[in-house]
């Protein structure tokens, strides 16, 4: 009899949690506003590294952009640095991408990011989360008027895109939602 109740709290244990999982997948119309958002967060993070990098930019400025900046990615994220100069690929914790991209060496940077798409579709993980890749190029401009330096590159990247359920308080109401977060930024190929 003990073994009989076992099973049956296995297969009603089992049955929940598959009926949950089944619960949490996301319709296409719900998919289509996560994936438009996800694009969203591209495009800002792409004008965000464009303040951060001008040379017109202001301490203070760039520094609150940092800060924005940091909000759209994923804890422990790193982004990739490469040059057409070696074929090495550096990562840094985003935060220190920003100083470092803030810090260089030129009179003027100019970083533009084009053809912005979707490679991966979203696949569930097994922690719930969903996953996708966002591919942009990004061409990078730096000059230096006093030793005429003019360095030219572009480099195709690789963005993981996090989609997970959250949940906030509103009127003292919880309310589920969809988020979506940065993760790495990866180099795949960098060009003249």
């Amino acid at each position: 009899m003990k073994n009989i109740m076992i099973l049956f709290l296995g297969l009603f244990l089992a049955t929940s949690v598959s009926a949950l999982a089944q619960s949490e997948t996301i319709s296409p119309a719900r998919k289509q506003a996560i994936d438009s958002l996800a694009l969203e967060k591209v495009k800002d993070l792409s004008k965000y590294i464009s303040i951060i990098g001008s040379k017109e930019t202001q301490f203070s400025e760039a520094n609150r952009v940092m800060d924005r900046a940091e909000e759209l990615f994923s804890p422990g994220a790193e982004m990739g640095v490469s040059s057409i100069n070696t074929n090495e690929i550096a990562y840094y914790k985003v935060r220190r991408y920003f100083e470092r991209l803030m810090a260089l060496n030129y009179d003027r940077v100019n970083i533009t990011w084009y053809d912005i798409q979707y490679i991966s579709d979203l696949e569930r993980q097994p922690d719930g989360r969903y996953v996708g890749v966002v591919t942009v190029f990004q061409r990078f401009e730096g000059t230096s008027i006093e030793t005429g330096m003019n360095y030219k590159d572009t480099t195709k990247k690789d963005i993981t895109i996090y989609v997970e359920k959250k949940q906030t308080q509103i009127a003292g109401r919880t309310i589920e939602f969809w988020d979506v977060m940065l993760g790495d930024v990866r180099v795949t190929e960098t060009s003249a």
